[in-house]
């Protein structure tokens, strides 16, 4: 099994302390490849600490200068926020500079704040996701983007560097509504699982991906993705105490950021998924939101989170898991330490499981 960690770069109210968070992340970021890990990867999100890594490729370029085996992976660069022709440039620098080393993670987005900041109706977005994953992933395969839509109207110009590889095989794409399983089985991407409804919801959706996928492509899809929070420490008592504090803590951020609360989703275009989510908040209150979203996750003592590991690969097929080890004002100390018990007490028995086959 491939195994990656990510780094989320969760901030505080006070922007004086957002020097401090990326040095807190980047400390966690550097340490990966050294702790055995296949693979680093980042979010996209903007202009609140929620998370604040507003150029996902960017960091990636980074880290891609410091290490030298790590694949490194998107999750997500948002595309209804971007130019087509700046995603596919941008895609295909970073992976020449790391040497092929780039998974590439696209979504469609979710804030409200984020959508007005850049001018872009929501209403608007998955037509724009389609469209600019369309010409993204053609450009990518091409060498040159040329698209007519209409959101993009692209004439013909080549990508310099020229892309090295295909990236068919190594796209992704979250995709949290059941209306979305139709469309990347029509882009031909693999799903990328950030766990946010029942595990036996998604196993059930992945089942009609894959159904959709092979009549529309007539090969089998790539194997999803699963990323999760995780709390992991050998005395159980205190790894649920700091998972319902931290990874709970953490949700508390998502509602916040999202505006859950305010019940927009309801009657946005193209989120009633999300509207449903609302109304769930509404009917068990914003603590049966934390808890349910905290049991989703991986937490508890390492034989414990190998097990629910176990688990959710048995209901998703899944051949890559993605740990977040530091969120929610996680002290650097406990973060460190939570990132290097992952390493070591995980790592090592995820890496001997072989591939797994569902719904074939």
């Amino acid at each position: 099994m491939h195994v990656g960690m990510s780094v989320i770069f969760q901030g505080f109210e006070d922007p004086a302390r957002d020097r401090e968070v990326y040095a807190r992340e980047l400390a966690l970021a550097d340490q990966a490849e050294g702790l055995g890990f296949d693979s680093i990867w980042a979010v996209e999100h903007h202009f609140t600490p929620y998370t604040m890594c507003p150029d996902p490729l960017q960091f990636l370029t980074y880290m891609a200068g410091r290490t030298k085996r790590v694949q490194l992976g998107s999750m997500v660069v948002v595309l209804p926020w971007h130019d087509p022709v700046r995603v596919a440039e941008h895609v295909t620098m970073l992976d020449v500079l790391s040497g092929g080393r780039f998974i590439f993670g696209m979504g469609r987005g979710l804030g409200r704040v984020e959508f007005g900041g850049f001018r872009v109706a929501m209403d608007e977005s998955r037509s724009r996701f389609i469209e600019c994953a369309t010409a993204v992933l053609e450009g990518l395969d091409r060498g040159y983007v040329e698209f007519k839509g209409e959101h993009f109207d692209i004439p013909r110009r080549n990508l310099r560097p020229a892309p090295i590889a295909t990236f068919r095989g190594r796209t992704y794409a979250a995709a949290v509504s059941p209306e979305s399983v139709k469309i990347m089985a029509e882009l031909g991407v693999g799903l990328l699982i950030i766990p946010q409804k029942p595990w036996a919801q998604v196993s059930a959706e992945l089942e009609e991906y894959r159904t959709q996928y092979r009549a529309i492509r007539g090969e089998e899809p790539p194997a999803p993705i699963v990323a999760a929070w995780m709390f992991v420490d050998n005395d159980v008592s205190r790894a649920r105490d700091m998972a319902h504090r931290y990874i709970g803590g953490y949700y508390e951020t998502v509602m916040d950021h999202y505006e859950f609360a305010s019940g927009h989703l309801a009657t946005q275009k193209g989120y009633e998924f999300y509207g449903k989510l609302t109304e769930n908040l509404d009917k068990h209150g914003p603590q049966g939101g934390i808890d349910f979203f905290t049991d989703l996750q991986v937490w508890g003592t390492p034989e414990m989170c190998l097990e629910k590991i176990e688990w959710i690969r048995s209901l998703t097929g899944a051949e890559t898991f993605i740990s977040v080890c530091s969120y929610a004002g996680m002290a650097a100390a406990e973060a460190d330490r939570n990132l290097k018990q992952v390493a070591s007490d995980i790592l090592p028995t995820l890496k001997t499981w072989s591939p797994v086959l569902v719904g074939v």
